[in-house]
């Protein structure tokens, strides 16, 4: 049997190394003879880089790595072309000396092959190297661009270097136009598209295929491509975990599938994840522990964003396709990396509707924010499943004097409104405990801050800043919050909790 591919990027790899290798070059070779610009958006780890390779493999003419491939039947000529391949994935791009190091690195390696003098700006440099090659070879050439946005995402935090890099990347792409009598095809991909009108504005041959149906399975692994090809490892993982194949298939999709990079296309698994899974014979959080950038939180925290958004997150068509809006609005940056996923649309409003894709980012993106803000909900007396026993127990006085402690106990600096800074503590908190938890619930009468099932218990809750907890139980009562519960069966909780402004601490709560 061949092996599970873990992190192999190389399509020569894959193929010379009898690993696994699920055939997507028919539509290769759909993007790969037509005359175009293409851009590609994905989250990271989806394949993108393979699909850079195996681009890459196919104009290199290598007709012998896809023996047995969809493209075999459809390739005929196997025409050879030069390959310019630019890949931004390894440096750390921490000042313009280090970013115009590693470009010009790449290209001098070019220049050396082609017997082209090494002088002036990066963007005339990748000029002079595109016209200079079609001259010699008397053919056109192949641009591919792997992870373009990494030298902008590293630098979220310092504006200026961001800035700078950006305007001498906006210059280097604008060669793309320019000599675009001398290049066949280009293909670039990123994790995000925030930059695309600043840095591609040059390019208006740009065919963005990042949310377009006939490419949606072009990274990532289908449910189809899951029993045809890899059903062999589902058998052995289930075996491993002492389960049947059909409810290993059903922990699959729940932990790796639901991603949806268009408004009508087929669910997509995580590739990483899935692979590690199947790999390691276990279910666990393999995408996510593999690298979450921190800056994704601070962008939550700098918009004052409601955090139980993110189970249903309500954006217009054109908000989500917006390009530069990342200033005022973390949503499409978000889903471009792949922490939130298209789950309907409204074709009337033109609106999506946007989740969490999976059991794995459901998980750990909760806990990721948490542990971020609160360091100490690693361990000890604010151990998350501390506060699970109180909640199952009915212990809210147990549970409320933990949570005090943990805000006391740690600095944070309070962003935007306290309210709901406070109600996302909360909604974090009840999240990760995995009961089930609503924020805001709207009722005939107002909105309700927070509901908590349990399986014996119901627990309604009201905050107020700089108010007293019996204000908040009041409201409860006369806006009668509990009275759809009342024949529930369970045990029912009214909470009313009191915050500090000043000191950022609860001051008081009162149950009934």
């Amino acid at each position: 049997m061949k092996e599970i591919p873990i992190g192999i990027q190389s399509f020569p790899a894959l193929i010379k190394g009898n690993f696994v290798y699920l055939d997507k070059t028919d539509m290769i070779y759909r993007l790969a003879n037509r005359k175009a610009c293409y851009f590609l958006s994905r989250p990271r780890r989806f394949g993108k880089s393979l699909t850079i390779s195996t681009l890459k493999a196919y104009f290199d003419g290598h007709k012998e790595l896809f023996t047995g491939t969809n493209i075999a039947k459809l390739e005929t000529k196997w025409e050879k072309y030069p390959v310019l391949y630019f890949d931004f994935n390894s440096a750390k791009y921490d000042s313009m000396k280090n970013f115009r190091e590693e470009l010009g690195s790449q290209l001098e390696d070019y220049e050396s092959d082609y017997g082209i003098e090494t002088k002036g700006a990066l963007s005339n440099r990748f000029k002079r190297l595109v016209n200079t090659i079609a001259k010699q070879t008397g053919k056109e050439v192949v641009v591919l661009v792997d992870e373009y946005d990494k030298p902008l995402l590293n630098n979220m935090d310092n504006e200026n270097l961001k800035e700078k890099i950006r305007t001498e990347l906006k210059a280097f792409y604008g060669v793309l136009k320019t000599c675009d009598d001398n290049i066949k095809m280009a293909f670039i991909t990123g994790v995000t598209k925030f930059s695309k009108v600043s840095l591609f504005s040059d390019v208006n041959n740009l065919t963005d295929i990042s949310q377009e149906r006939q490419f949606s399975t072009l990274c990532g692994i289908t449910e189809q491509e899951i029993h045809e090809q890899l059903d062999y490892y589902v058998q052995e993982m289930a075996d491993s975990n002492g389960i049947s194949k059909e409810d290993c298939y059903k922990e699959l999709k729940r932990w790796y599938e639901g991603y949806h990079f268009s408004k009508d296309a087929v669910d997509i698994y995580n590739p990483f994840g899935l692979m590690k899974a199947l790999y390691s014979k276990d279910f666990n959080e393999f995408w996510f522990e593999s690298g979450t950038p921190t800056f994704l939180v601070k962008e939550i925290r700098k918009h004052n964003m409601n955090l139980s958004d993110l189970d249903n997150v309500r954006r217009t068509e054109q908000q989500l396709a917006k390009i530069d809006n990342f200033s005022d609005d973390p949503v499409p940056l978000l889903f471009q990396s792949g922490y939130l996923t298209i789950k309907g649309f409204d074709p009337i409003l033109k609106r999506y509707s946007l989740g969490m894709p999976n059991k794995e980012i459901g998980e750990a993106f909760p806990k990721f924010i948490l542990n971020f803000n609160f360091p100490k909900t690693n361990g000890g007396d604010f151990d998350i499943t501390n506060f699970i026993e109180d909640v199952l127990n009915g212990d809210i006085d147990g549970f409320m004097k933990r949570l005090t402690a943990l805000l006391a106990d740690n600095s944070y600096e309070i962003v935007g409104e306290a309210e709901k800074y406070f109600q996302n503590v909360f909604y974090l908190i009840f999240k990760l405990l995995g009961f089930y938890t609503e924020v805001e619930r709207r009722t005939s009468d107002g909105r309700m801050d927070a509901v908590v099932k349990t399986p014996q218990y119901v627990y309604v809750f009201e905050f107020k800043v700089d108010k007293s907890a019996k204000d908040a139980l009041a409201q409860i009562n006369s806006k009668e919050y509990a009275i759809p519960f009342s024949v529930d069966g369970r045990k029912l909780y009214k909470v009313g909790v009191s915050f500090a402004s000043g000191t950022r601490k609860i001051a008081e709560w009162v149950k009934e």
